[in-house]
């Protein structure tokens, strides 16, 4: 295990490397990716204190020691969603800017995002501006496999995930119920998000017209009216670590909502290569969009300041706040 891991400062030196300016990390082993592991916990009263000595813990050492690299990203009270909620607020208000939250509930034993048991906590996101982090592995969802399946094969099918995610996330109405909820989707990777938008287009204008319909007139709580594919690509964000046939599409997801993620420090990781692979994909495109892809629309949506000029050198276009995994 390297120890930019752990260490703070060895992890900068590790982002130095590959030329990525701000970064934002996720609990893995020890919380779980979305601090599953404590609210499993017998003891309620000790699971809520680890997740919030967890956040403690980010915000004064891990994103307090470097604030303009670090993104803050909280763990929720998974077991009481208006703890959560009142957690929300006040970490809001020391610079918190992001929740990771599981892409399933009811596989982890607790309510769906169908069910209102959410309100409060995504109340508390849409008011504050706090971006619900939805990463692969964090729900317990996955489509199945044989049983002599090799490990291969389900890391293969990580993009299944976040497809499986979105469709019930939206299919859940939370973009018509909060239209101002920004959610992000991690290392599932883009290229499903062309197919499940064109999928969405046609059940739209075949089984679902005509009749009554779980989108309903498509109106959401700000009067706005709005299709599913379009929701998608309003409320919904994309990351991606190598997705070199799905670039050429990138309009139809919406360029505006792609970001690059590195996955360090996992075998997925384009650590230390980062620049290196970015600069091979990216050749060709409009530097607009090199910008979106690589550090605008990270920071735009994090409300993350972005690099001094000049901070990046060698050859690649230079990366932005990105996902990575901790």
């Amino acid at each position: 295990m390297r120890r930019g891991c752990w260490d703070i400062h060895a992890r900068i030196a590790d982002m130095d490397t590959a030329g990525i300016w701000a970064s934002l990390c996720f609990p893995s082993l020890i919380a779980g990716f979305a601090g599953v592991a404590f609210a499993r916990s017998d003891d309620e009263e000790l699971g809520l204190a680890c997740v919030r000595a967890w956040n403690d813990w980010h915000h004064e050492v891990w994103a307090g020691t470097y604030p303009e690299r670090m993104i803050p990203l909280q763990l929720v009270w998974l077991r009481d969603p208006q703890v959560a909620a009142d957690d929300v607020r006040r970490n809001a208000e020391r610079g918190f800017k992001a929740i990771t939250f599981p892409e399933s509930m009811n596989n982890i034993g607790l309510p769906s995002v169908h069910t209102d048991h959410w309100d409060p906590l995504l109340r508390a996101c849409e008011e504050t501006g706090t971006v619900v982090c939805i990463h692969t592995g964090s729900g317990s969802i996955a489509p199945p496999t044989s049983p002599e399946s090799p490990l291969e094969q389900s890391t293969s099918l990580f993009p299944i995930h976040g497809l499986l995610a979105c469709a019930d996330w939206l299919w859940a109405r939370i973009p018509l119920r909060y239209p101002g909820l920004q959610v992000a989707f991690s290392e599932g990777g883009i290229g499903w998000v062309p197919m499940f938008l064109d999928r969405l287009d046609y059940i739209m204008e075949h089984s679902a017209s005509g009749m009554a319909n779980a989108w309903g007139d498509g109106t959401d709580a700000s009067g706005a009216h709005i299709s599913p594919s379009e929701a998608v690509r309003r409320n919904f964000w994309f990351c991606s670590i190598d997705d070199p046939t799905t670039l050429r599409v990138r309009d139809r997801i919406g360029v505006d909502h792609i970001m690059v993620e590195s996955d360090y420090p996992h075998a997925d990781s384009t650590w230390p290569d980062t620049q290196v692979l970015l600069a091979e994909r990216l050749a060709g495109l409009p530097a607009a969009d090199v910008a979106k892809l690589t550090h605008e629309n990270a920071a735009r949506l994090f409300r993350h300041p972005l690099p001094p000029a000049g901070w990046t050198t060698g050859d690649g276009p230079g990366t932005g706040p990105g996902g990575g995994s901790a």
